[in-house]
């Protein structure tokens, strides 16, 4: 059994990449979106919605003086500019990845001028089940803000002796641990063969060491425990929660469970804080401890719903609501700055909104929202240390977001990127909130984007259901629903059911095994847009990605005359052998359980049903694809040349689930724009 070692030695940081565009400029510089702009050729537009976001990442220094950006370069490379807010309004590039095998996640500060910066990537698998062929490998690069002392943060020991893979390089927990440049990060120890040796290192799971980020040095906080699943620490350098795995069964699989424990301020004892079914969504589910407070914010079911608690860490374990909602789930919380501490709970409705219980806070989302009128959608992305300044993101259906420098002192607001420069000048569709009636009368609620200008009358039109199944779309911008409006589409994004974020009840027993429901919602979305005029019933297609590709498949199996175009990126076509994918993981009985037994495998798997389809077929699918594998794209391929379907499979080599590469995304658009106007022409 052995691993694929060439990825380590190029997994690394490169300094003196080349500049991508990056320009600090004031807020009222910006072009109000929407404006007029020339329309675009079908290869203009493919290229530009189908390339990565400019700013993949941005982090503010503890001081508040300098940013760092984690930005696009070529199809999937990376790099990492450094800019001073009070004087290099340009910035420098320190580091980059040139993206094949090597991805840059994040990098944030350790420090007052050190980084810690995320960088993965896949890698092949040898010795391992038939089915599982590739594997997500990182690691933690550490870097000077002027580009020096680049180090990568090494594993814990290993030699030639280790019983098992470094695929992991480790996360952080805590950022503010009292000393510059150390943090507290959570790290996997593997075993050591004992044969013939007397110095073999035996510890084995997760542990929690601080680590310093300039000169490496590790001082053991947690010692690793085999169970160990999760830790979460307070946010000033102690770690208070601890999750561990639930019993496995006799074969070494998970359960779905885990059980949380806790300690009391300053005891090393850890104490019983209660268990969590992440299957069934039972039981507190901790997210964040805050230090002053004493208690542990997180997540736990109200009337089939998931509402906010904080529960108290003192020995009492008192619980206080903080805000459950009678119509969605609130699902998570949100932080400030490096100590992450909470000052707000989050949902969606028909937009995400957050409830805040921080009061100056509050009365700045306030502010903020009316300084910049045209971008409700605003996120606090980082802070200084002492939160007087901040880094902001704003953006909305048709702005794909803007970062802002904001100085509470001074209440300067300084736009400092965009999310999306590209798209900075390019008029994009406005998304409405609709209401979607589905055959037994339940109201789908569902997003409409039209075309720019567009009157909305008789359009060629998509539906384009989400992945998941447990997943759901919200108001915002999206690259792909917007493309297809700028080729003339109108776009419907049903929230099915079988879709999370609304409970229980409309989960249902998720989108898989009540398959009928949630396909149903999804056919009745296409019939809905036509009725209301909107679609030219000539001109309908359905358009998915993962679970939303079998979606668009199963659908077409469903109502074979509604669609007359297909297309299925990353699909899953076969439920049966959706389980046997999962066969090789640690989590197959929690995937197997899900996906469930009985007449559904064989009624819900398009592949199965591929002579009952009636539209041309497309699909896109990357090698390198672990969620849903390559050959399920192949096995419907053959299974509708079988049955004499008109269809087409194009494989992009080494791209992972999201095909993350500008060229493969711009490819995949501009063939998708081609094969729905030969579609419609041929339904003529």
């Amino acid at each position: 059994m052995s691993i694929d070692t060439s990825i380590i030695a190029t997994m690394k940081l490169t300094a003196g990449t080349a500049a991508v565009a990056f320009v600090l400029c004031a807020a009222a510089s910006a072009q109000t979106p929407g404006a007029p702009a020339p329309a675009l050729s079908n290869a203009q537009a493919a290229a530009i919605f189908g390339s990565r976001e400019t700013v993949l990442n941005a982090s503010l220094s503890p001081d508040g003086t300098m940013v760092a950006l984690v930005e696009a370069n070529g199809p999937r490379g990376s790099i990492v500019r450094v800019a001073d807010l009070t004087g290099n309004a340009t910035g420098k590039p320190i580091a980059g990845t040139a993206g094949d095998p090597e991805r840059m996640n994040w990098c944030r500060w350790s420090g007052a001028r050190r980084l810690l910066c995320n960088v993965y990537g896949m890698t092949v698998i040898e010795g391992a089940a038939a089915n599982v062929k590739y594997s997500y490998m990182s690691r933690l690069m550490a870097i000077d803000a002027d580009g020096k002392g680049m180090q990568m943060v090494p594993l814990p020991q290993r030699t030639g002796l280790s019983l098992g893979w470094g695929l992991y390089g480790g996360s952080v927990v805590d950022w503010n641990t009292g000393q510059d440049g150390h943090v507290l990060m959570v790290r996997a120890y593997v075993p050591e063969s004992t044969l013939g040796t007397r110095l073999a290192q035996t510890d084995n799971g997760l542990g929690v060491d601080n680590v310093s980020t300039s000169d490496l040095r590790v001082v053991r906080v947690e010692r690793p425990k085999n169970n160990a699943e999760e830790y979460i620490s307070d946010g000033v350098g102690h770690v208070r929660v601890m999750g561990y795995e639930g019993p496995r069964t006799v074969d070494g699989y998970s359960s779905g469970k885990t059980r949380y424990l806790y300690r009391l301020t300053d005891k090393t004892e850890w104490q019983s804080l209660g268990d969590y079914d992440w299957v069934n969504r039972e039981g507190f589910n901790p997210h964040r401890v805050d230090p002053t407070l004493n208690v542990a914010y997180g997540l736990k079911k109200v009337d089939g719903r998931l509402a906010a608690y904080a529960v108290s860490l003192d020995g009492r374990l008192t619980e206080q609501l903080i805000l459950a909602r009678p119509d969605v789930d609130v699902d998570g919380f949100v932080t400030i700055g490096r100590n992450r501490r909470v000052i707000g709970v989050t949902y969606s409705t028909d937009r995400r909104e957050v409830h805040y219980i921080d009061p100056e806070f509050k009365r700045l989302a306030a502010s903020l929202s009316k300084a910049l009128p045209n971008l409700p959608l605003v996120n606090f992305v980082d802070s200084s240390q002492d939160e007087r300044k901040l880094l902001i993101w704003a953006g909305s259906d048709v702005d794909p977001g803007r970062y802002y420098f904001f100085d509470r002192d001074t209440r300067a607001l300084t736009q400092i990127a965009f999310s999306r420069s590209l798209l900075s000048t390019v008029p994009l569709g406005e998304v409405k909130s609709v209401q979607v009636k589905a055959a037994d009368g339940t109201m789908i609620p569902a997003y409409l984007t039209l075309p720019p200008g567009s009157n909305g009358r008789n359009l060629p039109a998509i539906v384009m259901p989400h992945g998941g199944p447990s997943a759901r779309d919200e108001w915002g911008f999206d690259w792909l629903a917007q493309y297809w409006a700028n080729r003339g589409y109108a776009v419907l994004q049903p929230n099915f059911r079988g879709s999370e974020g609304y409970g229980d009840a409309w989960f249902e027993n998720n989108g898989f095994q009540s398959w009928r429901t949630a396909i149903g919602d999804v056919t009745d979305s296409g019939k809905w847009l036509v009725e209301q005029g909107i679609a030219d019933p000539k001109k309908l297609a359905i358009v998915g990605w993962s679970y939303g590709g079998y979606a668009a498949l199963q659908s077409t199996v469903s109502q074979p005359d509604l669609f007359r175009a297909v297309i299925a990126i990353a699909p899953v076509t076969d439920l049966g052998w959706l389980k046997e994918d999962a066969s090789g993981y640690r989590d197959f009985l929690v995937s197997k359980d899900f996906i469930g037994s009985g007449p559904h495998i064989e009624e819900g798997s398009p592949a199965r049903h591929a002579a009952a389809i009636k539209a041309p077929v497309l699909m896109f699918h990357g090698t390198y694809d672990t969620n849903v594998t390559l050959r399920q794209s192949q096995l419907m391929a053959n299974r509708l040349d079988d049955a004499g379907k008109p269809n087409r499979l194009v494989i992009y080599d080494k791209l992972t689930h999201s095909l993350d590469d500008s060229a493969a995304r711009q490819d995949m658009l501009s063939e998708s724009a081609t094969f729905l106007e030969q579609s419609f022409a041929a339904g003529k």
